[in-house]
């Protein structure tokens, strides 16, 4: 009963049009008062140790080193290598796309923050070529959401704040199917453009591509550092987010020289406010979890599931559903807040294994991205590329359609995401 109660209510104020972090701290402070008899001291220390974690840190860091490679230059250099290496194949530009928004993604952690960066760049540049602009939109919308599961991803680290699981393990866990999803859509991009006959570029020379590799190199060492960093031990990954924003800042303003000393404080406020927009909705997010608990909600809803005979495949589907359903609904950061305190306990009961769990949920945030009314990318696009959102579901639809079979590939193939961390971090779960 009192779950109804939570949920209605958080409902109602969304349909306001209330924001959702905010709607999370009414519904939470409401219930509390009115219904329970929590002392407002517990909810104030709540409040406080619920983002004292040492975690969250790594979110301001890694929104600090996008926003630093997003105008200093990074992206050009990265698009410019990507072309020299696929340029010539069919729809070449677009592959060179796909391609530079998975190493941008490797770099910046943020999915919109890959969509600007890349696809304000390529994407004038594949119209003045002659593609359909709708094409292009296609192409950069989706593989922009390739910001989220290739390491380092913010969505990732949110898991790992509401679940207490190994954001070092999360990472590894991404890179296999981050790939796969790069390459899924790269061949999902050469596939059309082979059938509809679209633009090739003159094939580089290994001389060409050198020199591309070698402007570009400097944002690609990030990757290394990063994951490198974390890979051997030698520093966490807030310690990695940390120095992947010096580094950001070090080659954007003294090595690339595209950003000028007078617009590092513009890039460092608008950095403050998306962090702290990201942590007031962790803030209610924690409130709304320790509610739950306190109501003990997840354990009631893990009963009900298991009472229902649901095993493993089914519930693994069930979530799928309510996931993309949220899409519909909200942004992934509030999602992964809100549902994995929820859905963890289920998954954990049901023997599946929480890294795995935690893809799953990564891979749902991308589709959600791309698909109405709230795909954080369709907005994102719409603003480059000054199209219609129902104009740019259209265009998605064949690389979405991918991204959902995919998704069901990560779903009962535990394996993908898995190899990986096991291998480095050897027990299942890190």
């Amino acid at each position: 009963m009192n779950a109804l109660i939570i949920f209605g209510l958080l409902l109602v104020l969304m349909l306001t049009g209330m924001p959702i972090s905010i709607s999370l701290g009414l519904t939470v402070l409401t219930f509390l008062f009115t219904m329970t008899q929590v002392p407002i001291e517990s909810v104030a220390l709540k409040l406080f140790t619920g983002i004292e974690k040492f975690e969250i840190m790594a979110i301001p860091f890694f929104i600090l080193a996008g926003n630093f490679l997003t105008h200093g230059g990074v992206a050009r250099r990265m698009i410019n290598f990507a072309s020299s290496m696929v340029g010539h194949w069919h729809g070449g530009l677009a592959l060179a796309g796909v391609l530079a928004c998975a190493l941008f993604a490797a770099v910046s952690g943020s999915s919109p923050a890959t969509v600007v960066a890349i696809g304000s760049i390529i994407l004038p540049a594949m119209v003045k070529q002659g593609y359909p602009k709708r094409f292009g939109a296609g192409v950069i919308t989706t593989s922009g959401a390739l910001g989220i599961l290739i390491p380092p991803s913010i969505v990732m680290v949110m898991y790992s704040v509401t679940t207490n699981t190994s954001v070092g393990a999360l990472f590894m866990a991404g890179v296999i199917p981050g790939v796969m999803l790069a390459f899924l859509l790269g061949l999902t991009t050469w596939v059309l453009a082979k059938k509809h006959n679209y633009p090739r570029m003159p094939k580089a020379t290994w001389a060409e591509r050198f020199a591309a590799f070698r402007k570009s190199a400097w944002g690609l060492i990030l990757i290394v550092i990063v994951m490198g960093g974390i890979y051997s031990g030698v520093f966490t990954p807030t310690e990695a987010a940390a120095m992947a924003a010096v580094y950001a800042f070090i080659i954007a303003v003294f090595v690339y020289k595209d950003l000028k000393l007078k617009q590092v404080g513009k890039v460092l406020l608008d950095s403050a406010s998306m962090s702290a927009m990201l942590l007031y909705i962790i803030t209610n997010a924690v409130l709304f979890s320790f509610l739950m608990t306190s109501e003990n909600i997840p354990q009631e809803m893990a009963a009900w599931l298991t009472a229902q005979g649901l095993g493993k495949i089914a519930f693994l589907l069930v979530v799928n559903v309510l996931l993309l359903v949220a899409g519909n609904f909200m942004e992934p950061s509030s999602i992964v807040l809100i549902m994995a305190p929820i859905l963890f306990p289920v998954a954990v009961a049901l023997g599946i294994d929480p890294i795995h769990f935690g893809i799953l949920i990564v891979v749902n945030m991308e589709v959600g991205m791309c698909h109405p009314p709230v795909g954080l990318n369709l907005y994102v696009a719409s603003g480059i590329t000054k199209m219609g959102i129902s104009e740019l579901t259209v265009a998605v639809m064949p690389w979405l359609l991918t991204m959902l079979g995919f998704l069901a590939l990560i779903t009962y193939v535990p394996q993908i995401s898995l190899w990986l961390p096991h291998l480095v971090y050897g027990a299942p779960g890190g």
